[in-house]
């Protein structure tokens, strides 16, 4: 790949673009220089016929003629035209024109330009809370849009998730953080990093990771061997510095509860074992870089109001499920 980052290719292309240029030049001038063939003394031909000599359907021939003049100068405006585009913009490998312009600035005063168009109606949401926001249809409409196009590729359209990707409208199911609109917007500006280090020299080898495991599957009353779960409580003890001594997690660590019916890296005793064998390292990106705090405020708004629309409301179906 660093073959092509190196010095050449700007030459390269610089020199494409203009020996390109000059060739249509001298084309065109050749050809403007041209004259009538004349056939004085040739068989059958008088000294004024210009024709090339080729005749279809009898009596169809075609003249020898030159360019057009008006249409040469039309030719010579498109190569003065190319010339000054190369002198004003981009298109001579690294010569960034005289004007300085860039696709990367265009965007940039179209973002700053939307902006300030958007400004006053960010302003409004600003000035009221997260918890507000998400019961207003306006500051939810704006949020949906902001999270179809930042958030969904890994949460999903509907914000339901996926393996390794927090479901944000479950709201039986216990997050792995607090559900307040200031721990979401704080999530969303700076990102969140999950790090489950690797337990298997702390528990042992393949048949006691294999007994954690069970345990770890009685703490919900999912289907388990209880042998197992029996001797794998003992071992449980390297995992509850994190998770608890009951295993209902901690939300300051990010350690999720165990005892729910939410699973988010999948379920079943292989899902458990490689965990503890080989840990998980989960990153959410901050996204402060993308978007300005007001449209942060505004999706954090709609990212509570997933969650608040299935309150009270029937469980959502166990991702135990195998």
């Amino acid at each position: 790949m660093s073959d092509f980052v190196n010095g050449f290719w700007p030459w390269y292309i610089a020199a494409i673009s203009i020996v390109s240029v000059l060739a249509c030049g001298l084309l065109l001038y050749l050809a403007g220089k041209a004259t009538v063939v004349t056939h004085d003394g040739q068989a059958g031909r008088s000294k004024d016929d210009n024709t090339t000599g080729h005749v279809w359907d009898g009596n169809l021939r075609e003249y020898n003629n030159p360019l057009p003049r008006w249409w040469l100068w039309l030719f010579i405006l498109t190569i003065v035209f190319a010339l000054v585009y190369l002198a004003l913009f981009p298109g001579l490998g690294s010569y960034k024109g005289l004007l300085k312009w860039s696709t990367d600035g265009e965007h940039q005063q179209d973002v700053t330009q939307l902006r300030a168009e958007v400004a006053p109606l960010y302003a409004a949401f600003a000035a009221q809370s997260v918890e507000v926001l998400a019961k207003d249809k306006r500051a939810l409409a704006v949020g949906e849009r902001l999270f179809m196009n930042n958030c969904s590729q890994c949460h999903g359209s509907d914000g339901g998730g996926s393996k390794g990707f927090p479901n944000l409208t479950n709201a039986n199911a216990a997050w792995l953080g607090e559900r307040s609109g200031a721990h979401i917007v704080q999530t969303i500006t700076n990102g969140r990093i999950g790090v489950m280090p690797p337990m298997g020299a702390a528990i042992g080898g393949d048949p006691e990771m294999s007994a954690v495991a069970h345990y770890v599957l009685s703490l919900s009353g999912s289907p388990h061997n209880e042998i197992k779960a029996f001797s794998g409580k003992s071992k449980f003890s390297a995992c509850a510095a994190c998770h608890g001594v009951d295993g209902t997690g901690n939300k300051a660590l990010g350690a999720p509860n165990l005892t729910d019916d939410y699973w988010l890296h999948g379920w079943g005793e292989a899902a458990i074992v490689s965990a503890i064998k080989n840990g998980k390292n989960n990153v959410m990106p901050a996204q402060s870089p993308k978007l300005s705090a007001e449209q942060i405020h505004v999706v954090a708004a709609y990212v509570l109001s997933l969650s608040q629309s299935t309150v009270g409301g029937p469980p959502t179906a166990s991702p135990k499920t195998p």
